[in-house]
C-alpha cells in the first residue's frame, strides 16, 4: 500500500505520445492510440490484433505515461508528458482504465474523485512585491485535503500578514505532476518557486515550512533555500510545527502542548464526546497516526507520546506507518490499546495534510491498513477513522502564524 517517494524515470516514454501543453515548455512528437479495426502498434512496432489484446495493449501505454511523471525530478518535457497521460487517459473506454496497471499506475491516478482542484489557490503568481512569505509543503493530490489544509495555514497567514505575499511551493514533484495532469493545476517545486521570487524582484524572503518537524524533508528543503542566500537582502526560515526536536523522548516544548491540546480536541470533538474523560469512560482511546521516520527526528513522536501523558491523557495513543519508532508501528499501538483495556478505537493523522496515507494507510479496504489491523486483531468492538489533517485546525495554523510573526520580527 505504501508508496515509494522518488522513482527512477522510465528509460523512454512510448513513441508517438507527446503533445505540445500545460504549464511550461516542451517538446512533442504526434501519434496514434490506435485505430477503429482493432489494431494498435506497440512501441516495439508490432501490431496487437483482437478487442482484449488491444484494450490492454492501449491500458499499458497509459500506464507507461503515467509512470514516466512518477518521478521526483521536473525536466524540460514534463509539461508535455503530463498533458499526453491525460489524453491517453481521457481517450480509453471505461473498460481500459480499469486496466491500467504499471509499477505506480492504477485507475486511481486519474479516475478517483478527490474533491474539486478548482477550489484550490496554487499561489504562483508573479508581482510579488518586495516581501514574501513562502510557504513549503510536501503537497498532496487529494484536492480537498489541500484546500483544507494546505490553503487553510496559507490563507492565515495571508490574513495575518497583509503586507507580505504569500507564495505556494510543493518539495514533492511526484505530487505536482500529478496535480498538473489530472487536473491542469500548476505548483511551483522550490527552484520554481525561489527563481520566480528572484525576478520579482523580491528583497525580504521568509520560508515557512508547514512540515511536522525537523526530519529529511526540511532538512532537504532548507539546502535548496541554503543556495538562494545571496539573492535575497534577507533570507528567513521559520519553525516547522512542532518546533525545535529536543535530544530524547522527554524534551517537550510549548509547540507540542498546543498541537497535542489542539488535535485531541478536535478528535473527541468529531467523536461525539463531550470530554475525553467522557471518551475514556465509555472504552474509547483515540489513535493519532503520523510517517514515520529514521531521521533522528524520529523522538519527536516518543516526545508526543511524553506529552499526552503529561497532559492526563492517558487514552490517546501516538504511531506511525513506518514504524520508527518502533513502539509506535501499528503492531505495537493495538497491543498497548488492548492492554489498556480500550475496547473502542478513533483513528486520526498525526499528519499535516490528510492524503494519501490517511485515506489510504489508515483509513483503507485494504488488509494492511490501520483500520483493518485494528478490526482483525479482534480486540476492539469497534474501530473508526477521522480523516482531517491537522492543517484545518485554526489552532493548529495559529501555530504556524505565531512561528512566522517570530521570524520576521528578528532582527
Amino acid at each position: 500500500m505504501k508508496r515509494k517517494s522518488v522513482m527512477v524515470m522510465l528509460a523512454a516514454v512510448m513513441a508517438g505520445t507527446l503533445v505540445m501543453g500545460g504549464c511550461g515548455n516542451g517538446k512533442a512528437a504526434e501519434g496514434q492510440n490506435g485505430s477503429a479495426s482493432g489494431q494498435m502498434q506497440t512501441q516495439a512496432g508490432e501490431e496487437v490484433n483482437g478487442t482484449e489484446d488491444f484494450d490492454q495493449a492501449a491500458a499499458d501505454k497509459v500506464a507507461d505515461l503515467i509512470d514516466a511523471i512518477y518521478v521526483q525530478e521536473r525536466n524540460e518535457n514534463t509539461d508535455a508528458q503530463c498533458k499526453a497521460a491525460k489524453e491517453a487517459w481521457d481517450a480509453l473506454t471505461d473498460a481500459q482504465k480499469e486496466l491500467v496497471e504499471g509499477e505506480n499506475a492504477d485507475p486511481d491516478y486519474f479516475g478517483r474523485d478527490t474533491g474539486d482542484a478548482s477550489k484550490d489557490d496554487p499561489r504562483n503568481q508573479d508581482d510579488i512585491g518586495e516581501n514574501e512569505l513562502l510557504v513549503v509543503s510536501f503537497g498532496t493530490s487529494f484536492n480537498d485535503s489541500r484546500v483544507a489544509d494546505i490553503k487553510g495555514i496559507e490563507d492565515a497567514l495571508q490574513a495575518a500578514n497583509p503586507d507580505w505575499s504569500v507564495r505556494r511551493a510543493f518539495t514533492s514533484q511526484i505530487i505536482i505532476n500529478h496535480i498538473q495532469a489530472r487536473d491542469g493545476e500548476c505548483i511551483d517545486n522550490m527552484e520554481q518557486a525561489l527563481e520566480r521570487a528572484v525576478k520579482n524582484g523580491v528583497k525580504n524572503l521568509v520560508i515557512q515550512p508547514t512540515h511536522l518537524m525537523h526530519g529529511a524533508e526540511y532538512d532537504e528543503l532548507m539546502d535548496v533555500v541554503n543556495a538562494y542566500q545571496d539573492k535575497f537582502e534577507s533570507v528567513k526560515a521559520a519553525e516547522p510545527l512542532l518546533g525545535e526536536v529536543g535530544a530524547d523522548a522527554d524534551v517537550i516544548n510549548a509547540d507540542k502542548e498546543a498541537v497535542a491540546k489542539a488535535v485531541t480536541a478536535k478528535a473527541v470533538e468529531e467523536a461525539g464526546f463531550d470530554s475525553l474523560d467522557a471518551a475514556k469512560e465509555a472504552g474509547t482511546a483515540f489513535v493519532l497516526m503520523g510517517h514515520g521516520t529514521s531521521h533522528t527526528a524520529k523522538v519527536s513522536y516518543s516526545q508526543m507520546q511524553t506529552q499526552m501523558k503529561e497532559l492526563g491523557y492517558e487514552n490517546v495513543f501516538i504511531g506511525t506507518v513506518e514504524g520508527e519508532p518502533e513502539d509506535t508501528s501499528c503492531e505495537a499501538v493495538i497491543d498497548d490499546a488492548a492492554a489498556a483495556g480500550y475496547k473502542k478505537i478513533v483513528l486520526r493523522p498525526l499528519m499535516v495534510v490528510a492524503g494519501d496515507h490517511a485515506n489510504n494507510d489508515m483509513a483503507g479496504d485494504d488488509e494492511d491498513s490501520w483500520k483493518s489491523m485494528f478490526t482483525a486483531s479482534g480486540k476492539f468492538d469497534g474501530v473508526e477513522a477521522q480523516i482531517s489533517g491537522l492543517g484545518a485546525i485554526p489552532d493548529i495554523q495559529q501555530i504556524y502564524v505565531d512561528h512566522t510573526a517570530a521570524v520576521i520580527s528578528m532582527k
